[in-house]
């Protein structure tokens, strides 16, 4: 098997079509409309991803939402404190030091449960204690 040293290497003396075909079959997807130089490094991240693991879901999804640039949210911190009120019934969700996070005399795996919980339908958590905005045009 072809260490991944070996495989970032041979990227520096692959021809233009050679940098294609590596693409396609790496990704299986289109070749991106870039230059040789920047394929290389696109294609070495992908080595290396295919190898060591890529971005986490979070990271994905933030990357996601940057590029897109439509919202920004921010992360729920350890010690704060979110207040929302709900049918006429205040809600107050902390984020304790060790990043749980707890309402209600319970501990949650994510904002959106809480915000579930409360709803009673299905909600972004971050959305609906005021942590993802929208980004002005």
């Amino acid at each position: 098997m072809v260490s991944v040293d070996d495989r970032l290497a041979a990227l520096a003396t692959m021809s233009s079509a050679q940098l294609r075909a590596e693409w396609q079959r790496l990704t299986r997807s289109p070749v991106p409309r870039i230059s040789p130089n920047l394929l290389r490094l696109a294609l070495a991240w992908e080595i290396q991803a295919e190898a060591w693991g890529g971005l986490s879901r979070r990271t994905q999804q933030t990357l996601d939402q940057l590029a897109r640039a439509k919202t920004s949210t921010s992360p729920a911190r350890p010690g704060m404190r979110l207040v929302r009120e709900w049918n006429g019934r205040t809600h107050v969700v902390e984020v304790g030091e060790d990043n749980v996070i707890r309402w209600n005399g319970r501990e949650w795996r994510s904002l959106s449960e809480v915000a579930r919980e409360i709803t009673g339908t299905r909600w972004s958590g971050p959305a609906f204690f005021g942590l993802k905005k929208r980004c002005a045009a």
